[in-house]
């Protein structure tokens, strides 16, 4: 957690450990449920990777985390815009037919029905289980 956090913070903004780090440390926030601080980890994290350059994979990992944690804190508009934010990123970088993008389908179908937003949720699932059976 923090020790890892602080072992690393002198370094670059560009090393690697200093980056996993980071991301332990949210990660462990997260696992002992404390969101809040879990999220402003996250969000950091997310600044950070942007200016480093890091791959539009990694960003829609970060985007994945942080949607997790909005919807923790109960912020479930958040979390379904960041939740379409990572399908919307995964289906342009990998395309439909592809476990990560049906992953954040699903997840993104979840965070539409935490919103009773039954219809584009159903929307959605009818047209990603045809691409699931095919792959999966």
């Amino acid at each position: 957690g923090w020790a890892c956090w602080k072992a690393y913070l002198g370094r670059p903004e560009t090393d690697r450990p200093r980056q996993l780090a980071m991301n332990v440390l949210g990660m462990g926030l997260h696992e002992v449920e404390h969101y809040e601080d879990a999220l402003s980890v996250q969000e950091a994290e997310l600044a950070m990777r942007r200016r480093a350059g890091a791959s539009a994979g990694r960003i829609l990992d970060v985007q994945a985390n942080l949607a997790v944690s909005y919807h923790n804190l109960g912020r479930l508009e958040e979390a379904s815009s960041m939740q379409r934010d990572v399908y919307s990123g995964q289906l342009k970088l990998n395309g439909e037919e592809n476990r990560g993008t049906l992953m954040a389908a699903n997840n993104y179908a979840i965070s539409l029905t935490h919103l009773k937003r039954y219809a584009e949720a159903k929307s959605l699932l009818h047209k990603m289980i045809p691409v699931a059976r095919r792959v999966l």
